[in-house]
């Protein structure tokens, strides 16, 4: 059983790789248009942390934590935000593909229809947004005031990989309400794109309620806030076990076991459009 898991996630991997490289290359056939669009997407998403720069040039800390602490959070957030979206963000069309019956073409090919829809229209002009984050995140780094130990090195590409996942994972467990609600992208942007705006910021400044919610509920302080109080050393707003801010790899791989069962769910009640 273990072996035949391992196989059908090898081709689903190999699915996405082959449909996301059509789309690439389509896309690169246009190259002066694929320059101009990455550079607008990065000027773009940049714009969030212009935001931040303009509130800190009325106030030095903001819920107790600096501008480069701030710029961390930020850098972490918008990367694995980034990347899911780089990677499986177009599963954000599947109601279109429902509403057009053209989901049904997907499910009679050989290969995993998560794959098909996640690698659906892939660009490298998305790019733009993680590399963004990776320089403010960079920048950020070299302004803190922090003991790098070998523990917050070795933490900071896990928070990376494992925030990658949990936005990846929100994306598609999000987007599987479409299979009963075709109109629900808008209410999958507000856990995604808002959860990553909230993340920007410290949990310092949100309601308790707000932020045991994402601890919780839908556990997307796992991402950056949880791992960063360990990194930067600042206290924990609600007081809890230390261990948590060293748990992303477990919220990472719970929150992808919830987006398979609502992908496999939503599918088995999938019944086409009728001809």
């Amino acid at each position: 059983m273990a072996e035949s898991l391992v196989v059908r996630t090898g081709w689903a991997l190999r699915s996405w790789w082959l449909v996301a490289s059509m789309w690439n290359r389509s896309s690169m056939a246009y190259r002066a248009s694929f320059v101009m669009m990455l550079i607008a997407s990065t000027v773009v998403t940049a714009l969030d942390f212009v935001v931040l720069l303009l509130m800190f040039q009325h106030t030095e800390q903001l819920g107790g934590w600096s501008f480069p602490e701030v710029g961390f959070l930020y850098g972490t957030s918008a990367f694995g935000l980034g990347m899911a979206n780089l990677l499986v963000g177009c599963v954000d069309a599947l109601g279109n593909r429902i509403r057009t019956g053209t989901l049904d073409t997907m499910l009679i090919r050989p290969a995993a229809a998560l794959s098909q829809v996640c690698a659906e229209r892939f660009t490298l002009r998305r790019v733009g947004r993680p590399l963004q984050a990776l320089a403010f995140l960079g920048w950020s780094m070299t302004r803190l005031e922090v003991h790098w130990t070998a523990g917050r090195v070795l933490l900071l590409p896990v928070l990376l990989v494992c925030g990658s996942v949990i936005f990846g994972a929100v994306f598609i467990g999000f987007a599987t309400v479409q299979f009963w609600w075709g109109e629900a992208a808008e209410f999958q942007n507000a856990f995604t794109y808002g959860g990553a705006t909230v993340l920007q910021y410290p949990p310092t400044i949100f309601a308790r309620e707000l932020v045991a919610g994402l601890v919780f509920g839908l556990p997307l302080a796992f991402v950056n806030w949880l791992p960063a109080l360990y990194i930067l050393g600042k206290p924990d707003p609600l007081g809890l076990p230390v261990a948590l801010r060293f748990a992303s790899p477990v919220a990472a791989l719970l929150c992808v076991l919830a987006a398979g069962l609502a992908w496999r769910t939503g599918l088995r009640a999938y019944r086409g459009t009728g001809n």
